[in-house]
């Protein structure tokens, strides 16, 4: 394999921040099989196209230059030419960049960025959400992994690419864009107003927790990013100097980014017995990478992850639980298994192809699959509630999908409703007046615009407390009982 031109770029999705840029960059793998970054990476171009199969492309060109009814921009017609020998990949990962998507592309890492705060990507023919930003204005908003977008302020996505999608998703600080969104289990589609905002790219955030008399300490890394592995390290060895009996690595709600992150932080804990990650080119041909170091951690370590885990974050899981027996912890993640390289055309625009797929340290493809964590765990109700969408206010003997929402909202806030069948009980009545009362609002039984939104900012409120996160205090009693 040619190692100098191998650009890995382990994430499928875009970021709709300022640019729309990608949380990504090109990645050389050198003969020493380290990693660096390097400008302009192209790989060898030795393929020749059939010489009546070159004639049929430019006879096609000169015919619609020459004689289509309305005069045609060269330009026009060659890039229409790349887009469509793209297409027919069927691949929603390559594809064709002008200079100004380019150039999107290449802003990818800034230390902050004006927008939403998600990642999105293609799932199936369709634009979905992989993972809201920690603290960003799409997880304040309620939007959740899987959200499949359907229009933008209004306006259909229909035909749109993942860089089409993204521009219209972005833009300044302040302004408000609204997004109609379809959610497993929801019949309806879902409206929400997002308040753009300035998205700061601090990734790792780290505490010690105590549990049965023990300190685990407790790394979240939110995406992989330039800075990403050394503040893990740093915060990594801070610690350690406090003598941790166990760690627990949060990988939940990671979208991805650097590949150059994830080796740096995984060099920390996979052993040089087996490989980290394999690269397998189309020919079936296999390169594996490894890490130098011989001594694995003196402390149990466990990961969580759930289905907004993705790409890199899906190599770190992969690697530590087939190369060192660390345990997943979570949900099945998203499954991206495949690698890209932005090719340069040399006017400043690019191609993002697929070059490649990556393996888990046994082999393992799982793209379109996700990773099976080793103990499953799910969280609340309250994880799976979405903002009350509201044409009238709920109120008793009505019987539809937002009042089983709120049922849903009201039985996780502690607020009993009876059932959580959608139909507006005696019951539910009681349950909302209970709110209501509690929360100093007009007490009439009805969920009206006030009371659905004190339910929503009640959900958030619960939603950051840790006792209520199921997953993280499974994984740190795992830690501590190891």
């Amino acid at each position: 394999m040619n190692r100098k031109w191998i650009a890995l770029l382990m994430t499928g999705s875009l970021l709709t921040g300022a640019a729309g840029s990608y949380a990504a960059t090109t990645w050389v793998f050198p003969d020493d099989g380290e990693v660096s970054e390097k400008e302009q990476a192209t790989p060898p171009l030795d393929v020749a196209m059939d010489e009546n199969h070159m004639e049929k492309v430019v006879q096609a060109f000169q015919l619609i230059k020459g004689n289509y009814v309305e005069e045609v921009e060269e330009e026009q017609l060659v890039e229409g030419a790349i887009q469509g020998m793209l297409t027919t990949l069927d691949d929603p990962y390559s594809v064709y960049m002008n200079k100004e998507k380019a150039e999107q592309f290449n802003q990818a890492l800034d230390s902050s960025f004006e927008g939403i705060g998600a990642e999105i990507s293609v799932n199936d023919g369709k634009i979905v959400i992989v993972s809201p930003l920690k603290d960003s204005p799409a997880e304040k908003a309620g939007i959740k992994p899987n959200d499949q977008i359907l229009k933008i302020n209004g306006e259909s996505i229909d035909g749109l690419d993942l860089y089409e999608t993204t521009m219209k998703i972005r833009g300044e600080k302040g302004t408000i864009v609204k997004l109609e969104l379809a959610r497993k289990g929801v019949k309806a589609p879902i409206s929400v107003n997002v308040k753009r905002d300035e998205i700061p790219q601090i990734t790792v955030f780290s505490e010690i927790k105590e549990e049965y008399g023990k300190q685990v300490g407790y790394m979240e890394i939110t995406s992989f990013s330039k800075e990403t592995a050394s503040e893990f390290k740093k915060q990594l060895k801070e610690l350690e100097k406090k003598d941790i009996e166990g760690l627990v690595v949060d990988v939940r709600g990671n979208p991805g980014g650097l590949l150059e992150s994830v080796e740096d932080i995984l060099r920390e804990f996979v052993s040089n017995e087996k490989p980290y990650l394999q690269i397998e080119k189309r020919n079936g041909e296999r390169d594996p990478f490894y890490t130098s170091l011989k001594d694995e951690k003196p402390y149990p370590v466990a990961v969580l992850i759930d289905k907004g885990s993705a790409s890199a974050s899906e190599i770190l899981a992969g690697a530590l639980q087939e190369a060192e027996g660390y345990t997943l912890i979570g949900e099945t993640t998203f499954g991206k298994g495949t690698v890209q390289q932005a090719v340069p055309m040399g006017d400043g625009s690019n191609i993002k192809l697929t070059l490649f797929k990556w393996l888990t340290p046994d082999g393992n493809w799982i793209h379109k699959k996700g990773i099976k964590p080793d103990v499953e765990v799910g969280q609340s109700d309250l994880f799976h509630t979405h903002p009350i969408q509201l044409s009238e206010p709920l109120e008793k003997d009505m019987n539809n999908e937002q009042v089983k929402n709120a049922q849903m909202i009201l039985k996780g806030l502690g607020y009993e409703p009876g059932r959580t069948d959608g139909y507006f009980s005696d019951s539910t009545e009681t349950s909302v007046k209970a709110f209501q009362q509690e929360n100093d609002l007009a007490v009439n039984g009805k969920i009206d615009e006030k009371t659905a939104a004190k339910l929503e900012q009640a959900v958030i409120k619960e939603l950051k407390k840790e006792e209520n996160d199921i997953q993280l205090q499974a994984a740190i009693k795992y830690v501590a009982q190891k």
